[in-house]
């Protein structure tokens, strides 16, 4: 089973660092990890390396909303991000952020050499600028209708609809996401990379076997689109890295984000001793190079990424792996339903390894997206891991323990069943490898099954009350709980905290593919230790309810969605009926409180006409209470109460503006009535 040991490199696509971590990021963080670690357990040198992407326009409107300064914020949000890949049991081998002293120095050198080599081009475009802010527009702060197929509330660098690229002046209706207002043109200087320039490498290299299939086809219609030249520089303000010899120019964050790639691996090499950087990536390097990326990012990663490393003379991705979308319950994460999860409210209820299980059971080979189904979730986690897998393990130790003192059997009283189950091996490896973790998991749930339908024929339990059979119960008992090692040792790289409690039950080192080759026996075993416990409903209502509350009553910044190599999806669009249905009250202010334990509540007490009702608001930043009393505002008035760790909320007040003490709630027309209807 053993083969040849491959040096590998892994990335997983940066986390923007203006947000936290949600379920719908974990699908690609734990679909590297379980890639990564089957690499490690089948004894190859497989490194794995991420970081914060820390620079933009949102990091610095964010951190200017909050009122301290965009390196504080990045810091937060690193710490915060590394608390919950932990938690999932992502194992990075170094963690490390895009505003770096190694980030700025390969980004310098990258555009230089491309400079060089006459790879970049300036020239005075007109771009869109919002006069209200005082500020040249990114890309991703300006949304209209996309020019090729019409989708509304598209980006102004590329539609998610039909995955068209295109200039922001293309946009149709364009507004300012910042402002709300319309940009108005101004003329800028920028620089360019001139992809055009790689045309012919790029086919090649989109043809040779690095990109999924249905991936590969994609590029090939931007191709037949025309490739266009590639704006990397962004005038001021702006938070990143300034372009040398162009003041007031900066880098533009997706051409210093991927190299965030080389800048953590040259951190990592740094702090070891049998790390070089240049045996990775030089353009001759002998090791393997994988991005595993949402289909989000395909033209970045699979286009200008290996155009830009190769007019450096760097080498070029091995492959790029894009996944899909999540879905939760067959629809679009929600944070009305709770289905908005974040990575911190999942760990505050339920075992990670659930999710990881979950995940792995789920993923393909291909880009498509994936469901989350709460009730399958539940019963497949209950009936694979605890009724079936760990099953096995409870139903055989409890003998060996208390009438052998823990020893298995001197012999393989099946070695036919045992080889069996180890010759699977080869096919499930070959599964995880292409990443057809959903097989991969089909397989060894199968092996499963045919563990415990031995257990069931020899029915150690009744051989025990019999006379002379106690040899029986133990070559029975040991044959199962081999198996259930076997079994364990491919589901490790899915569920490395469990099967780390399985090393410690079976007393064994580290657990390796190749060592299940031979069965364990004469072996001693220590005490049995529940290994993982049903997934109560309970827990799951508790996680949704928290989702809610977390989000209820408090205002959201107008501003684009987290970031590039990470977005948070956008909530799911209603008609026109939906909106109807919205009751807008105006409503007196009669009463305004703080909440005790509460950062950003006001607990209000408005009046809509005789009724009175409790709602808390998430305005704290913008208004002290005795400045709200008296006052009119308008309230979503048939929302239905919702349940909070500080009381009921009985409806929504409406609020404007960016955030922080630009936040707007009250009702300017002080000849309003209480229970008028807002139309």
């Amino acid at each position: 089973m053993s083969q040849e040991k491959r040096t590998i490199l892994v990335t997983s696509a940066l986390p923007y660092a203006n947000g936290p971590i949600h379920i719908g990021h974990l699908v690609e963080y734990i679909q590297t990890d379980i890639w990564v670690r089957f690499q490690r357990l089948r004894g190859h040198d497989c490194r794995y390396v991420c970081a914060d992407d820390a620079h933009g326009t949102p990091i610095m409107l964010r951190a200017r909303q909050q009122g301290i300064t965009p390196e504080a914020l990045i810091a937060a949000s690193a710490i915060e991000h590394q608390a919950d890949f932990a938690g999932f049991r992502v194992g990075f081998d170094n963690y490390h952020s895009t505003h770096s002293n190694e980030n700025r120095l390969f980004s310098e050198q990258i555009f230089e050499r491309n400079q060089a080599a006459g790879h970049i081009t300036s020239r005075t475009i007109t771009q869109a600028y919002d006069a209200q802010e005082n500020m040249f527009l990114p890309d991703r702060f300006i949304k209209g209708e996309c020019p090729k197929c019409g989708a509304a509330d598209q980006y102004g660098d590329n539609c998610e609809v039909c995955g068209s690229t295109y200039s922001p002046t293309e946009l149709k209706n364009a507004v300012s996401a910042i402002s709300g207002t319309t940009p108005v043109e101004k003329e800028t200087e920028h620089l360019f990379f001139k992809l055009t320039d790689f045309e012919d490498m790029l086919k090649e290299w989109t043809r040779a076997g690095h990109l999924q299939p249905e991936v590969a086809h994609k590029v090939q219609e931007w191709f037949a689109d025309g490739l266009q030249e590639w704006g990397i520089s962004r005038d001021a303000p702006y938070f990143g890295f300034e372009i040398p010899g162009h003041p007031d120019k900066y880098f533009y964050v997706w051409m210093d984000a991927p190299i965030g790639y080389m800048a953590s691996f040259q951190n990592l090499c740094e702090r070891s001793d049998d790390l070089n950087f240049d045996d990775y990536w030089n353009r001759d390097s002998s090791a393997e190079l994988y991005h595993f990326i949402g289909k989000d990012i395909i033209n970045f990663h699979a286009l200008f990424w290996p155009a830009m490393l190769s007019g450096a003379g760097y080498r070029t991705p091995s492959a790029i792996y894009a996944h899909g979308f999540l879905t939760v319950d067959g629809q679009k994460m929600s944070k009305s339903r709770g289905t908005f999860i974040k990575a911190r409210t999942y760990l505050d209820h339920l075992n990670p390894e659930y999710l990881r299980y979950y995940f792995a059971a789920k993923l393909g080979s291909g880009v498509d997206d994936i469901d989350l189904n709460l009730d399958d979730f539940v019963a497949r986690v209950n009936s694979d891991l605890v009724g079936k897998v760990v099953n096995i393990a409870s139903r055989c130790a409890g003998f060996i323990n208390k009438r052998f003192e823990g020893r298995l059997d001197d012999s393989c009283s099946e070695p036919g069943l045992y080889r069996s189950f180890v010759d699977e091996g080869d096919a499930i490896a070959a599964d995880y490898e292409n990443r057809d973790f959903g097989h991969a998991i089909r397989k060894i749930m199968t092996l499963a099954d045919r563990a415990n339908q031995y257990i069931d024929a020899n029915k150690p339990w009744v051989l025990a009350k019999q006379e002379g059979e106690e040899q029986t119960v133990q070559a029975v008992c040991s044959t199962g709980l081999n198996l259930f090692r076997v079994l364990v040792t491919y589901l490790q790289p899915v569920l490395p905290a469990m099967a780390s409690d399985v090393e410690a039950f079976l007393n064994l080192p580290a657990m390796t593919w190749d060592a299940i080759d031979t069965p364990l026996t004469g072996h001693t075993i220590n005490k049995f230790k529940p290994l993982m416990t049903r997934v109560e409903q309970e827990k799951i209502d508790a996680m949704l309810e928290d989702s809610k509350d977390s989000l209820a009553g408090q205002a959201t910044p107008a501003e684009p969605a987290s970031g590039p190599l990470g977005k948070d999806p956008i909530a799911e669009t209603i008609n026109f009926d939906d909106f109807a249905k919205l009751d807008l009250r105006i409503a007196r202010i009669t009463r305004a409180a703080h909440v005790e334990g509460a950062d950003k509540l006001l607990q209000l007490t408005l009046d809509i006409g005789g009724e009175s009702r409790n709602v808390f608001a998430g305005i704290k930043s913008a208004y002290a209470p005795e400045a709200l009393e008296g006052k009119l505002t308008v309230m979503v008035a048939n929302l239905a109460p919702r349940k909070m760790r500080f009381g009921i909320s009985e409806g929504m007040v409406l609020a404007a503006g960016p955030g922080g003490k630009d936040l707007f709630v009250l009702h300017p027309d002080e000849g309003a009535e209480p229970g008028m209807r807002v139309k």
